[in-house]
């Protein structure tokens, strides 16, 4: 197996049998596997995947009882995977399937080096979504001494090894910060890709719309991040 993708599940019952649909039109080869993680969703999203997994050969569900955290769900399905380089996606269809096979490509075209971070660039967002977001990369990338711009950014991928040199990741919204701080870190080569960045399909996010939950999220983020700081400092980590 060369890739794995996760994709963390939490109340998207709509989304699932797109993503699957999407997937299944895209999906050429056996090399890549999809891992659907129920991310203690309260909605149908069980029943949905159930129902459906068993057409759909290339893909499989890891369940989380209990949402502990965005992270959390990821880190689960991560441990779950089998491929030689892994990664992440959401299931709000902001990013497409087709991203993945862009992955696939850049990372086949540089022989699948392990020492690459291949990390999607958003592009074609709102003003205000992008203001939001050059803020956020320069708190960051003050915070931890590196140039971290638009970690929010999907897909992520990289090689199982560099997963498993990492020690307790955070298990919240700094997740998607502690991977690329630690790839920066281990001075891997950091390969960015232009993506179409689209509104979510269906479902509710989980800060809900609007201008109260950008700046809830961002408040959330800030937190998250300031946290991981100091859990880093506290096991020595060189910032």
């Amino acid at each position: 197996m060369k890739m794995s993708i996760v994709i963390p599940c939490y109340n998207e019952e709509e989304n699932i049998p797109i993503i699957l649909d999407k997937f299944d039109s895209i999906l050429t080869n056996e090399d890549i596997e999809i891992i659907l993680v129920n991310n203690g969703s309260t909605d149908n999203s069980d029943e949905v995947l159930k129902k459906l997994l068993p057409k759909y050969l290339f893909a499989r569900t890891v369940l989380v009882p209990i949402n502990k955290g965005y992270g959390y769900g990821i880190l689960q399905g991560l441990k779950e995977a089998k491929g030689d380089f892994l990664g992440w996606m959401h299931a709000d269809m902001q990013t497409t399937p087709s991203d993945v096979l862009k992955s696939y490509k850049i990372l086949e075209e540089n022989s699948w080096n392990k020492n690459i971070f291949l990390k999607g660039r958003r592009r074609k967002r709102p003003l205000f979504k992008r203001i939001v977001t050059l803020g956020m990369s320069l708190f960051e990338s003050i915070l931890f001494g590196e140039i971290l711009h638009d970690i929010g950014a999907q897909p992520n991928f990289f090689s199982k090894e560099f997963f498993n040199s990492w020690i307790n990741p955070p298990v919240d919204f700094a997740f998607d910060t502690y991977a690329f701080y630690m790839a920066k870190k281990n001075k891997m080569k950091i390969i960015r890709y232009d993506i179409m960045f689209s509104e979510r399909i269906n479902g509710r996010a989980f800060f809900g719309t609007g201008l109260p939950a950008v700046f809830k999220a961002t408040k959330r983020m800030v937190i998250s991040t300031y946290n991981l700081k100091k859990q880093l400092k506290r096991r020595g980590e060189k910032l």
